[in-house]
């Protein structure tokens, strides 16, 4: 493994790769140096002499690239790394960490040569909910059933690493000893609101028609409720397309209660979502529901940049309109 190439944004799996491949190195050197870098700020050259000289300590070295989708950015240091792919050293591994959109070409081929490149993003909602029943048995000493893990997932979304952190709470709540069963009852309890009401959560702050309001709520579920930022687009579109279809069908002269029935409308909700769709009228609540759309479809695709200051901007449009 000269070189190796860990991209995506689970950072469970980016630390358990990392993990692996220090262990694999050290059963095959014995001890080793590891130099790390910020491919942000680190130079080509800097990066490339450390590969390049010889360890005084240890028989091989380690030197970690984060943030490498930036130091990979330039075509000049691409080209220059893909000239080292083809003959890298022996006595070095190269482990490159990328957060960001990682594009792909012919570094990669060159490196699944001598080394690897591994996507680490989230895994499925049933993948997610069996790796919870192997790890709450493995890593922290607690039982869970499918149902219960599956329920889990549907809490706080596939993310490894939030996933981990809950077992370990939800395995303590359980008593803390081996085999301690974690159930249903303490999920509901531990992991605070579903992925439904942190949805509901942003709606309603955005039918306020407060762009502060909607920052300050933005801020809580990301910072608090750890809410995934592509699940708040989601609900930001969800919450658009019900406002455009209920001031279409007000348009048709369909009545209050033909329209909450016919979109699944109740409590606040409903009254709330009737009086701004009312407001809007069909037309401007179509062009925002075009934005949303457009925004999510940029932020799954990984070409938003900043996902927080891309959605901040859709926030503020959406509930300027619904003033």
């Amino acid at each position: 493994m000269r070189i190796v190439v860990l991209h995506g944004k689970d950072s469970f799996l980016r630390v358990e790769r990392t993990r692996q491949l220090v262990e694999s190195l050290r059963t095959a050197h014995g001890s080793i140096d590891r130099f790390e870098f910020d491919g942000a700020t680190a130079t080509l050259a800097t990066v490339l002499d450390e590969l390049q000289t010889y360890g005084l300590m240890s028989t091989h070295k380690l030197v970690v690239l984060d943030a490498a989708e930036a130091f990979m950015a330039s075509e000049d240091r691409r080209r220059a790394m893909e000239r080292y792919a083809e003959h890298p050293m022996a006595e070095a591994t190269l482990l490159m960490r990328a957060t960001g959109q990682w594009r792909p070409g012919n570094f990669d081929k060159l490196v699944e040569k001598i080394g690897a490149v591994i996507k680490c993003e989230p895994p499925s909602a049933a993948d997610a909910a069996t790796w919870c029943q192997r790890r709450a048995e493995k890593a922290h000493g607690a039982s869970i059933s499918a149902e219960v893990a599956g329920l889990l997932v549907e809490q706080i979304g596939s993310d490894l690493a939030r996933l981990d952190t809950e077992l370990e709470k939800l395995a303590t709540a359980a008593g803390g000893a081996p085999g301690a069963e974690i159930t249903r009852a303490l999920v509901v309890e531990f992991t605070g609101l579903s992925r439904e009401e942190q949805a509901w959560e942003i709606q309603s702050a955005l039918l306020e028609g407060s762009p502060r309001r909607a920052i300050e709520k933005l801020d809580e579920l990301l910072t608090v409720s750890r809410a995934p930022e592509v699940m708040i687009a989601w609900s930001v579109t969800d919450l658009l397309r019900k406002l455009h279809d209920a001031a279409r069908l007000r348009e048709q002269g369909e009545n209050d209660g033909e329209i909450a029935r016919a979109l699944r409308l109740w409590g606040p909700q409903q009254a709330m979502v009737l009086r701004t769709a009312r407001a809007l009228g069909s037309a401007r609540a179509a062009a925002l529901l075009d934005t949303a759309l457009n925004t999510e479809v940029r932020m799954r695709s990984g070409f938003s940049g900043d996902d927080r200051r891309t959605i901040e901007g859709v926030l503020v449009e959406v509930s300027e309109a619904m003033r």
